[in-house]
């Protein structure tokens, strides 16, 4: 059985969902496709929930751009539809006095990003507004939140169906081949049916090099190698020390062991960065051991004990190790050659403070 759409999005995740409401926002008729039995259920839902001001992306970068402007769309977003988010603020702490200067570049940074609220602090102030915190100097950063993930991702796939787009779970891209007109896939293996779509997303996440991979005619030199950094979490037990987030100052491939808050007021430390070669979700509680070093620099009362494993999360990385941290790629026609294709690769942090400008963009470059 073969159907023919206007526009087929490839993963249901926080990225793949904002682009199908932009799209079906634009009067397209849209199929969401995705391998899992449910929505998000890859990177989507193993972050951190973090709302980013868009501090340290180079400038100009589609990380900056989109973040920065992003992270305004989804705040007006989110409290016009209910989604449930809070605005605590980040505190960006030197644990050393050598690490100060970091700190001057990192607010030079942010100000060339276009964010220019960060206010330095000094170590009173910083005992002043957070008695637990051990630290030489800080960056306050208040426009740093945190959102409700899955709430938001199904605002998006809500308002997408509103407007016609249907979502069809249970459904791996098996293969495709570019056809006149538009990208033929085939969709499943026992019981296999194609679409045949003007327009494709391949917003696949963690598979979206295997999804390009596997449809005929697109240049094997424009899809990127994919490495995955496997990031850790530990839950502290009892009450959080703070009332913000904090993060020490940025580690190669992360932004070090920092503590976070939910919602409902949990503090958890992480991600740490470990390279792996395979999907695991798995949190070695053994990798706590060199959490309570890390924490201990900037939260020196953390008692032996009150770290549990909690969860783990993975980034799609289109660099590896000991290599410069790569720029989103959202690779249109005038990038691959093939019409109506959108190929999105290495969508991490800030993917999802971005969701609503990525989908922007991305469905910007079919034009």
């Amino acid at each position: 059985m073969t159907e023919r759409v206007e526009a087929v999005v490839i993963g249901a995740g926080i990225i793949g969902l904002a682009i199908a409401r932009a799209l079906a926002l634009s009067g397209r008729e849209v199929v969401i496709i995705e391998t899992a039995d449910k929505i998000g259920t890859q990177t989507s839902s193993h972050n951190s929930e973090v709302i980013h001001a868009g501090i340290y992306y180079p400038t100009d970068s589609l990380k900056a751009r989109l973040c920065v402007s992003g992270a305004r769309a989804l705040y007006a977003y989110a409290k016009e539809n209910g989604i449930e988010h809070k605005k605590p603020g980040k505190i960006i702490v030197a644990t050393a006095p050598e690490q100060i200067e970091r700190l001057t570049a990192i607010k030079a940074q942010a100000e060339a990003n276009g964010v220019d609220d960060l206010t330095f602090l000094d170590k009173n102030e910083l005992k002043a507004m957070e008695p637990e915190l051990k630290a030489e100097a800080g960056l306050l950063s208040p426009n740093t939140g945190i959102i409700d993930s899955h709430g938001l991702m199904l605002s998006y796939l809500g308002e997408a169906q509103t407007h016609g787009a249907v979502l069809a779970v249970n459904a791996p891209v098996i293969s495709g081949e570019v056809i006149e007109g538009g990208i033929r896939l085939q969709i499943g293996e026992e019981a296999p049916y194609f679409l045949e779509s003007a327009i494709v997303v391949n917003a696949a996440g963690l598979k979206a090099q295997k999804t390009a991979q596997s449809i005929d005619g697109v240049p094997a030199n424009t899809i990127p190698p994919l490495y995955l950094a496997k990031g850790n979490y530990f839950k502290l037990q009892g009450r959080p020390p703070f009332s913000r987030l904090i993060y020490p100052v940025p580690e190669p491939g992360g932004l070090g062991v920092h503590l976070t808050l939910d919602l409902g007021g949990q503090a958890r430390f992480g991600p740490d960065v470990e390279w792996v070669d395979e999907v695991d979700y798995g949190v070695d509680p053994a990798r706590g051991d060199k959490f309570y070093e890390a924490i201990r620099t900037y939260y020196p009362a953390l008692k032996e004990g009150a770290l549990t494993s909690d969860y783990a999360g993975l980034r799609p990385k289109i660099t590896g190790p000991g290599e410069a941290v790569a720029d989103f790629a959202i690779l249109g026609p005038r990038d691959h050659g093939v019409t109506g294709l959108i190929n999105l690769f290495g969508i991490e942090s800030p993917g999802l403070t971005a969701s609503l400008a990525i989908a922007e963009y991305a469905t910007g470059l079919l034009d």
